[in-house]
């Protein structure tokens, strides 16, 4: 499970490389991986298609169900992002240029007695 992590790490890595040629005259490509522990699950797939836009996502589902997964795009207009939760206490408020889509009630049961709709 680690070796798959490193891999997707190496291969970020290599991809986004420090050669500013990247930024001008990139190839198309994509990747992903999941790793599963034993308190959750870690993932992310990524691909340009070779005229700088890029787009992706990356996330978490925890052991009891609570997710955070970030969408995104790059390209010429900027970097753009989306997070969809279903982490408690969570709402639809979307600070800075970051969309957030909350779904508050799955989940919310199990960690009720921390959390209130005011955080």
């Amino acid at each position: 499970m680690i070796s798959l992590f490193t891999l997707g790490c190496l291969l970020v890595c290599l991809v986004n490389g420090e050669d500013d040629s990247y930024h001008h005259n990139s190839h198309p490509y994509n990747f992903g991986y999941a790793v599963q522990s034993h308190d959750g699950t870690q993932f992310r797939k990524e691909e340009a298609n070779g005229n700088g836009q890029v787009q992706g996502s990356y996330g978490y589902r925890d052991q009891n169900g609570i997710l955070r997964e970030v969408h995104y795009v790059a390209d010429h207009n900027g970097f753009r992002a989306q997070v969809k939760t279903n982490e408690p206490g969570t709402i639809n408020k979307d600070p800075a240029d970051v969309k957030i889509v909350a779904n508050g009630n799955h989940g919310f049961h199990n960690y009720g007695h921390f959390f209130t709709h005011d955080q």
